[in-house]
């Protein structure tokens, strides 16, 4: 799977977006001393799986002597009033011996130093010390232990090492007592950062389902994130079915586009224009080639006064040229609409603009329709003047009518016998000629009595 760079944009800044689970203040760290598993679930609870009860572990006392070295600090980092001063923190912490201190007080000051340079933003140095912290294990309370290597996670993810955060993040998951649809989808985009699909779109269906399990709306996010990952594993179908659900939770311009999108790769043409008409009606096509594309959907679908009106509205604001092109497939929608009056003037337009005389000779065959035969001679006459027409046998064929409409059966004999030398107009033509050439005699006969 080839990961873009908007979507390890869009990965990073879920992330971040989201607030990070801290540690407790190590303030009640200290003053609870072995309490922090009975507080610890309440970071994980919402939407969570819980697992089956783990064993408490103990740990070693916390001295008087040790509570009184971290006092100093641990004021600095949670103040009664004022600002925190996390460098001095820091300071203090650094300043103190811990040589003789058991493992349990020793992770203490790695907890209060972690805090300090994760609340300064010091990620790389707040993992440092988190990972101290975790060395000193199982000589920590589980609780404290489980938070840290999610704390540790994430913060790997933040700085991009997601090789790292993974390891970390699975390493949480086995011991965790209680699992959260947030840290599930979390995994997840740390595997698709990482390039493994599978097991990135199982963790976040897994949150997905969690949420639609509480009656909640999944985040917006995780079916972007699920979309992209079943576009990259070439999965159209399952890349429709996320985003027909982002659109009903999630009305936006840029889903309905996608899924278009994805309706035309699947040849759903009617899906298609229905999708792609909604992002009209919102406001959201507003390049030519997007108007161009929708008008072209409603002719495919054999609704070409939309088509027509698409193109009306498109020329009349500027966002479509009236180039030849466009003008001709405006001209086609109006009289594929019954609209034959009003295709003439927007098809001598594109026919004037146009290169070859082709748009002529169409031109030449709607006034044969509407009955205006000597307009149909004159543009005719234009069409083969200009050249490059590709069907001059029917061209022959819309002047030798035009002409025999108005009695002018010797100039119809002629244009119908240029028409029979291409074989796939010969029958008719000859039909035509033989008609002529007896309309021909019975006038002369009229003519001689």
């Amino acid at each position: 799977m080839k990961m873009t760079a908007a979507a390890t944009k869009l990965v990073k800044h879920t992330l971040l977006a989201a607030p990070l689970m801290l540690a407790p203040a190590v303030s009640s760290v200290v003053m609870k001393a072995f309490n922090q598993d009975a507080t610890f679930g309440a970071a994980y609870a919402q939407e969570a799986k819980k697992k089956p009860a783990q064993k408490t572990r103990k740990t070693p006392a916390l001295s008087q002597k040790v509570f009184k070295k971290l006092e100093a600090p641990n004021q600095l980092i949670n103040p009664e009033k004022g600002e925190p001063d996390y460098r001095g923190a820091i300071k203090l912490l650094n300043d103190i011996n811990i040589t003789k201190f058991n493992r349990y007080e020793k992770a203490q000051v790695y907890n209060l130093k972690g805090y300090a340079y994760y609340s300064m933003e010091d990620y790389r140095n707040a993992i440092k010390e988190y990972k101290l912290l975790l060395s000193m294990s199982p000589d920590i309370p589980l609780g404290l232990e489980v938070q840290t290597l999610y704390i540790v996670g994430q913060l790997q993810f933040v700085l991009e090492d997601t090789i790292e955060a993974e390891k970390t993040l699975e390493k949480w998951m086995a011991i965790a007592p209680i699992i959260g649809a947030d840290a599930h989808a979390m995994l997840g985009q740390v595997y698709y950062t990482n390039k493994k699909t599978k097991k990135a779109i199982g963790s976040i269906n897994t949150a997905v389902e969690m949420y639609d399990k509480k009656g909640r709306t999944p985040k917006e996010n995780w079916f972007q994130i699920l979309s992209a990952l079943h576009y990259d594993d070439n999965n159209t179908k399952k890349v429709i079915e996320i985003l027909e659900r982002m659109v009903r939770l999630y009305p936006k311009k840029t889903y309905w586009r996608r899924l278009a999108g994805m309706y035309g790769l699947d040849n759903r043409e009617k899906d298609q224009l229905f999708a792609y008409d909604a992002v009209y009606q919102m406001g959201g096509l507003t390049k030519e080639k997007e108007l161009m594309n929708l008008a072209y959907l409603y002719m495919g679908e054999d609704v070409p006064y939309m088509a027509a009106k698409i193109m009306k509205k498109g020329l009349a604001n500027k966002i479509i040229e009236p180039t030849s092109k466009n003008l001709e497939v405006y001209a086609t929608a109006l009289r594929m609409s019954q609209e034959i009056k009003k295709s003439i003037p927007v098809m001598e337009q594109a026919a004037s603009k146009s290169d070859g005389g082709d748009l002529y000779a169409r031109l030449a065959g709607i006034y044969l329709d509407s009955d205006n035969n000597k307009k149909a001679v004159e543009v005719g006459e234009k069409a083969l003047k200009k050249g490059g027409v590709k069907r001059k046998d029917q061209l022959y064929i819309t002047l030798g009518m035009a002409n025999a409409n108005q009695k002018r059966y010797g100039a119809a004999i002629k244009h119908f016998k240029e028409a029979a030398k291409d074989k796939r107009s010969k029958k008719f033509a000859n039909g035509w000629i033989k008609y002529c050439q007896n309309e021909l005699e019975r006038e002369r006969k009229l003519a001689a009595s």
